[in-house]
């Protein structure tokens, strides 16, 4: 072999060698007879074998290649074995690799600053050919297993997470299918108190409260508010006219009743900080600023914050909502009465949060009315169908998350859309080169390629030099993206998750009728 021929590229391990596993493995020294030892000692064992002949180069092949284990000399120039390690063990996509020093050193502290810094093991110089094949299969043996414990721990999680995704719309559908009147008032209001607490988790009385994980539970836990509805008899439920003072009372128990379901679900399943936070909405929607609430009559700070955030946001909704004792209310007249009641039915700061966040509850409001005359109330247009020529609008959805993507398949799959589904950019770019499509919906952040530059390469794709097909980007929340920066980056607009088909179906009708 030539020795002097040896250069930062992949080398070819031997056709001999078939394994289940093909693991790539990274050879980084500067030396090019000690990686020529290197890839004499693995080569025909089936690995994929990458070289690197200085720090620089071995990071970014790491960056393009992900290894599954590297070697890695310690005296080398630009940057040492000891500088590339700590860089590696930095980063939280490459701190995972697992790197085997190659030194000629054999002093104790040097090896002990090596093992600081993430390393799994040493080999010393000169290289032993058998001792560089047994380490190495030693430490990809450990990795296997170890990648399979955190598959089985992320499967795990995700069973968890979709049990609990399926627990909170089974139940909060159960209350809905009570009170048919509800409609969109679940999925509004869970992104009403999202955005309030994302708004006051940097104040002074709410920021110890309202972490990311609060934030989040809280989002989460929100549609199970009037859950304690089904212990309500239709005959006070369902009553078109005011309620008796009596039939008011029995009504006051949803409270008490969602508040015990939810303690005795959690009595069964565990302990559980979805369900605390579930049962504190539950039981203290009702509660008032001034005390004048139910079922306790709490007031001021004795209120959870759970509790006083949503009810600001289900007084809100009601106002806004159509009714068949009332028409909808424009969000005008609605915030007059929401500001009305700072202070006394609400607490003022969350008053203020509102105020400050009116263009956002409008939108989420408009975002998943029920009625046309709800739109029009707040100033939206009326829902239309889109038509494609009469036939199926095809869409490409673009999600990294299982349950989301499988829970927004399944919303457009039962109108009648078809749906082709994509895990990240990078797939979803392929896709769209190989076949057509009517619409494009793309979570922005994902692995591989983001939202973003997926609808810049849309867009200065061939396919899209013509009519510029729709593409939709799905936020979390109105604080991700607005529909002026998302136009500016190439998007037709965005949508708030959870996805509202309806939503998407008027958005895509102006787009679409003349296809």
């Amino acid at each position: 072999m030539q020795k002097n021929r040896v250069k930062d590229h992949q080398m070819s391990p031997s056709s001999s060698a078939a394994q289940v596993d093909r693991f790539t493995i990274l050879l980084v020294d500067d030396n090019t007879a000690n990686l020529q030892v290197l890839r004499e000692a693995l080569d025909g064992q089936g690995y994929k074998l990458l070289v690197a002949k200085n720090g620089p180069s071995a990071l970014n092949i790491v960056q393009k290649a992900a290894p599954d284990l590297i070697l890695l000399d310690i005296m080398m120039p630009e940057m040492d074995g000891y500088e590339v390690c700590a860089t590696l063990k930095k980063d939280s996509q490459t701190a995972h690799i697992p790197v085997i020093f190659i030194t000629a050193m054999t002093d104790q502290q040097d090896e002990a600053k090596g093992l600081a810094l993430g390393a799994v093991d040493y080999i010393t110089k000169p290289i032993n050919p058998e001792l560089v094949s047994a380490r190495v299969q030693n430490q990809l043996e450990l990795k296997r297993h170890r990648d399979h414990l955190e598959e089985m721990v992320k499967r795990r999680t995700r069973e968890l997470e979709l049990t609990q995704a399926i627990l909170i719309e089974g139940l909060a559908t159960l209350a809905e299918c009570r009170d048919p009147e509800t409609g969109g008032h679940i999925k509004r209001t869970q992104n009403y108190v999202k955005a309030l607490a994302l708004k006051l988790k940097e104040h002074e009385r709410f920021r110890d409260q309202l972490s990311d994980e609060t934030v989040e539970l809280l989002y989460l836990s929100a549609p199970l508010h009037d859950v304690g509805k089904v212990g309500v008899r239709d005959n006070i439920l369902l009553k078109r006219g005011k309620l008796t003072d009596e039939e008011f009372e029995e009504m006051k128990k949803h409270t008490t009743v969602g508040h015990q379901t939810l303690k005795m679900i959690e009595r069964k399943l565990g302990q559980s900080s979805f369900l605390q936070c579930a049962r504190q909405i539950a039981y203290t929607h009702q509660e008032k600023w001034d005390g004048s609430g139910y079922p306790q009559g709490l007031a001021g700070d004795g209120i959870p914050v759970a509790g006083r955030l949503m009810a600001l946001a289900d007084v809100y909704d009601a106002l806004i909502s159509k009714r068949v004792y009332k028409p909808p209310m424009s969000h005008e007249e609605a915030a007059a009465i929401i500001v009305k009641g700072k202070n006394r039915h609400f607490d003022p700061d969350v008053v203020d949060a509102f105020v400050a966040l009116g263009d956002t509850f409008r939108n989420i409001a408009l975002a998943y009315a029920d009625y046309d005359e709800e739109r029009e109330a707040l100033g939206g247009l009326a829902h239309r169908r889109p038509q494609v020529g009469g036939r199926t609008v095809r869409v490409l959805l673009v999600e990294d998350n299982e349950i989301n993507r499988e829970i927004m398949a399944s919303q457009l799959s039962s109108l009648d859309y078809q749906v082709d589904a994509a895990i990240n950019g990078k797939e979803a770019l392929q896709r769209y080169m190989d076949a057509e499509y009517d619409a494009v919906l793309t979570d922005i952040d994902m692995p591989e390629m983001d939202g973003y530059e997926l609808v810049k390469k849309i867009r200065h794709s061939r396919k899209d030099s013509g009519r510029p097909i729709p593409i939709f980007a799905i936020t979390a929340s109105d604080f991700d993206l607005t529909e002026e920066r998302a136009r500016s980056l190439g998007f037709s607009g965005y949508m708030l998750k959870p996805l509202d088909p309806e939503l998407l179906q008027q958005k895509l009708a102006g787009m679409l009728e003349d296809s």
